[in-house]
């Protein structure tokens, strides 16, 4: 069958403003998709991302919300529902990292990372479910990382929340396999967001393909899974070679 045309299609993407957000975002307008960029605290980027999205001929949303709070959950999805309609495409994209020592690590900065990163896949999953179940066709991308696959030496708490995302996408994608629903991960690594190349402990001599990866390979993907309605379960590692796991 192929890939599936996504035009008229209805995408939200949490943490839309920038980095692997905006770029998926942008994809998937140039897709045919319409797209809601979620932002908690940066507007004006999630406004710039809505810009952009316009200016490829799709609609441009912008919507407030924390993620991991069920309260603002159901208001960010009533509202894409209103201003775009009835929610195709989830990118659980919005994250939080922060790199600590098993010394300096806290149970408050665990659960914080637990919120940010994996409660939040399951609010909003379960938040969009009911009407993709109903109209029978849904996508559901979640971002990992390969901190899930391979471990941290400084985020203990980041990778057992990624690699909770990846159990999640299985287990999600058994239940609506089918129903129309399809749900995949993509775990990227050492993907160029700024703040990589920002970061004096990693280089592009450490990936094997000897390059860090771009945003738009991320969104690539993403598109790949979005359109596909075969893939399901999966996760994509984006990583130019550095982890090489199943």
């Amino acid at each position: 069958m192929g890939q599936t045309s996504l035009s008229g299609r209805v995408a939200l993407v949490t943490g839309g403003g920038r980095g692997n957000g905006k770029a998926i975002s942008l994809a998937l307008a140039r897709a045919g998709c319409d797209v809601a960029a979620n932002y908690v605290s940066r507007e004006a980027d999630a406004q710039a991302t809505a810009d952009a999205i316009r200016a490829l001929g799709r609609r441009g949303l912008v919507v407030k919300g924390d993620v991991s709070a069920s309260a603002d959950v159901a208001a960010l999805v009533a509202a894409v529902e209103s201003g775009l309609g009835p929610i195709d495409i989830l990118v659980n994209n919005a994250r939080r990292a922060a790199f600590e020592s098993i010394d300096q690590m806290s149970e408050a900065s665990w659960n914080d990372m637990i919120r940010v990163n994996l409660t939040s896949v399951f609010l909003m999953t379960q938040a969009v479910l009911p009407g993709m179940r109903a109209r029978k066709w849904g996508r559901i991308i979640n971002l990992s990382s390969v901190a899930a696959q391979a471990g941290s030496l400084l985020a203990v708490h980041y990778s057992a929340a990624k690699a909770g995302v990846i159990a999640a996408t299985k287990s999600y994608a058994r239940m609506l396999a089918k129903e129309g629903v399809t749900v995949n991960a993509i775990s990227p690594a050492l993907v160029d967001t700024g703040m990589v190349a920002s970061n004096p402990h990693v280089k592009p001599d450490m990936i094997p393909v000897g390059r860090f990866g771009t945003v738009e390979e991320c969104a690539e993907v993403a598109v790949l899974l979005a359109g596909n309605a075969y893939i399901t379960g999966q996760t994509i590692g984006v990583n130019g070679g550095l982890y090489l796991g199943a």
